[in-house]
């Protein structure tokens, strides 16, 4: 399978401080990655970084997308491109309907200015197919929105925008179990031969309705062990301190 995400010897800082140490990942399309370490290990600045956040600096290495070194480009350009990330906690953008708002993101991503009846339907066939309420299409994005109806949103951005790679950073944080059913079968229903997935959590739970094709072990902001869909049991039982190194072990 081609290679759709190269990340190379990726090192990282906020405010001075280093936080990515080296990160080496390659995601194929049609593969499931997940990312999984303790808090604070850095995981979310990964995914910060892949989107071209500006509040960190890329310090070291290389990310390609696709064939091409995207490591300085825009988030927006990188969204164009096909990236996209679910955000651990989606923001509240009052006066801005669902709808509104992909048909702005839908536009940036193929450069085409859809009427709102076009993403309209284009949103309701998505709804559908994720079995949502189609009246969530005219609420304002994440305003009173309960921390499973974002992640719900999230997975509609998904549906509707295409990405050939989608980020989820800790989108399991927070729900429930039935929402996270919920957005455990989007990724189902969305997972395919041209999209890669990389999957960012905590806990194996995600995992117990998404099965990934390879687990990686992310602590101290170094990736310490790749693996089968096991290693993430491995995990429950040993925790995280069974993988960390050097003079803190």
């Amino acid at each position: 399978m081609p290679e759709l995400l190269v990340i190379d010897d990726l090192r990282a800082s906020a405010d001075g401080v280093e936080i990515l140490k080296g990160v080496s990942l390659t995601v194929e399309r049609g593969q499931i990655h997940a990312l999984m370490g303790p808090n604070g290990s850095g995981k979310s600045t990964l995914a910060n970084v892949l989107m071209g956040h500006p509040d960190y600096q890329v310090t070291g290495g290389s990310v390609l997308f696709d064939g091409q070194d995207v490591t300085v480009l825009a988030p927006h350009l990188r969204g164009r491109l096909g990236m996209f990330l679910a955000f651990q906690y989606p923001e509240e953008i009052p006066g801005v309907s669902v709808v509104n708002f992909l048909r702005a993101a839908l536009s940036n991503r193929t450069g085409t200015d859809y009427t709102v009846l076009e993403l309209r339907l284009r949103v309701t066939d998505a709804m559908k197919e994720l079995g949502m309420d189609t009246t969530f299409a005219d609420r304002y994005l994440n305003e009173g929105f309960s921390g499973g109806e974002r992640k719900r949103n999230e997975v509609l951005q998904m549906a509707v925008l295409e990405p050939e790679l989608a980020v989820l950073d800790e989108t399991d944080s927070g729900l429930d179990i039935d929402a996270l059913k919920i957005v455990a079968e989007g990724v189902g229903q969305l997972s395919g031969p041209s999209r890669g997935f990389l999957i960012i959590t905590h806990y194996q739970r995600m995992l117990d309705y998404v099965t990934p094709d390879i687990v990686h072990v992310f602590v101290d902001g170094q990736i310490v062990e790749s693996g089968g869909a096991d290693l993430a049991e491995r995990i429950e039982v040993e925790g995280y301190e069974a993988f960390r190194t050097g003079p803190e072990s």
